[in-house]
């Protein structure tokens, strides 16, 4: 139970009792990364169908309010680290670090929070037109599998967050945890290609080097994207 406070804790802006850990439970807080997310996706699965009570449009934006607030813009913020990053490296490592690690926010990273943006309130606005929110609550669930994945098959870019990460991720968390998936696929069949889209994210990283906490957060916002593409394109169908 200490490890599940943590993770949400880490990820979310959610009360929650005061707890004492080291870094080695910090760290192995990441295996309930995804039942942090089940907490995320029930918050803006609920604030979706609220707002939908108006109009699809209206669901969507507090969707997006939602998932925004509860998560702290964290993983955005990693969106946008990883996108100045890339945009100024240039194949050099070392730049990409520095950049990586700069608090100022650049024209890339400002474009990647606005795409991402703008990409999951369409995307949403059409799952809410199709009723879909049982998917709603397994997108953020599914996407944090994606840290677990990427902290245990490549090797951290520097000594810090993603470093701590590397050294406690199992393997049997992460077969769990698709177990787990496996069975959501009986409401969203779609829901299973979370595992192409992490491995996708997987090959990406591995052409850059490792993972980093700003990676694992990056991931985490593009897979989420993918999934609401993937989900609302199979309720057409």
């Amino acid at each position: 139970m200490t490890g599940f406070i943590l993770a949400l804790q880490f990820l979310t802006r959610l009360p929650t009792p005061r707890v004492k850990a080291d870094a080695d439970a910090f760290a192995g807080s990441m295996r309930w990364f995804p039942a942090a997310g089940l907490i995320v996706g029930l918050i803006v699965a609920g604030a979706a169908w609220m707002g939908a009570l108006i109009d699809p449009w209206t669901g969507a934006l507090a969707a997006l309010v939602a998932w925004v607030a509860v998560t702290g813009a964290l993983h955005l913020d990693g969106l946008s680290d990883l996108a100045d990053a890339t945009g100024a490296a240039h194949k050099h490592r070392d730049r990409l670090l520095a950049v990586m690690a700069d608090p100022h926010v650049g024209s890339f990273g400002v474009v990647a929070i606005v795409l991402q943006l703008i990409a999951k309130a369409v995307l949403l606005q059409g799952l809410i037109a199709a009723t879909a929110f049982p998917a709603l609550i397994l997108i953020p669930f599914a996407a944090r599998i994606g840290p677990l994945v990427w902290a245990r098959w490549l090797p951290p870019l520097h000594d810090g967050l993603g470093a701590r990460f590397a050294s406690v991720t199992l393997t049997r968390d992460i077969f769990g945890w698709a177990a787990v998936l496996a069975t959501t696929a009986l409401i969203t069949p779609a829901i299973l290609i979370a595992p192409l889209l992490i491995g996708g994210w997987w090959l990406w990283l591995r052409r850059l080097g490792g993972v980093s906490g700003d990676c694992h957060g990056a991931g985490i916002e593009l897979v989420e994207t993918g999934l609401l593409a993937a989900l609302l394109v199979a309720s057409r169908f």
